[in-house]
């Protein structure tokens, strides 16, 4: 299991911004409790693209913390898998 952070440089104010996303609900609440992300910020929580927008700066702290470097494509690749297996689960 996996928490991953993107590519995207989103302009926000002053702000660069990114995504982290996780293979689970939880790994994702862990890091952001590691890195200081509050948990009211999560963004589309209990759906296939459940993330947080993260500052650049909280990127590099996760990173430090063990979270994956992923590319637009990866990102589409995870978001696809966590659909597949949302689905599944809710089918079985």
């Amino acid at each position: 299991m996996t928490v991953y952070v993107d590519d995207m440089e989103a302009s926000y104010g002053r702000m660069v911004m990114c995504h982290m996303l996780a293979d689970t609900t939880e790994e994702l609440l862990a890091m952001a409790d590691k890195i200081g992300v509050q948990r009211k910020w999560m963004q589309k929580a209990g759906t296939h693209h459940e993330h947080f927008d993260i500052a650049n700066s909280k990127r590099a702290l996760a990173i430090a913390h063990g979270a994956v470097e992923i590319d637009r494509a990866g990102l589409v690749e995870i978001l696809r898998n966590r659909r597949a297996a949302m689905s599944a689960s809710k089918e079985g």
